[in-house]
């Protein structure tokens, strides 16, 4: 069973900094891509950051390159997201995603976790 488990989230002021985790279970955690995502009120969810499973390359969202960090500690199976320089624009929640995929790549289902709120605010 995939279980993805966020925490770190809260109140923080503008210009300050959080670290979020997602604790995973019951998949390959050493070979699979990981995601982080968030939500605004009323707005779609869109993409943050992304690391891949071979060499650990890292993608960010425009909004958040230069400020967010990806990594991840196989030997715990969780991903984190450093967040620094946090702008009011940034509240939201933020997601943890796996996509397990067939053997030539094709998404077969979107696992998300419960989500952890972020809101920036002095």
């Amino acid at each position: 069973q995939v279980q993805l488990v966020e925490s770190g989230g809260g109140l923080v002021q503008p210009g300050g900094s959080l670290t979020l985790s997602c604790a995973t279970s019951g998949f390959t955690f050493s070979g699979t891509d990981m995601s982080w995502y968030r939500q605004a009120p009323g707005k779609e969810r869109t993409l943050v950051a992304a690391i891949t499973s071979v060499a650990g390359s890292r993608t960010y969202g425009n909004a958040v390159h230069g400020r967010f960090t990806m990594s991840r500690d196989i030997s715990k199976a969780t991903v984190y997201l450093q967040m620094n320089s946090l702008k009011p624009e940034d509240t939201a929640v933020y997601y943890c995603n796996y996509k397990s995929r067939d053997l030539v790549g094709r998404v077969i289902h979107d696992y998300w976790g419960q989500g952890t709120q972020v809101t920036v605010s002095s």
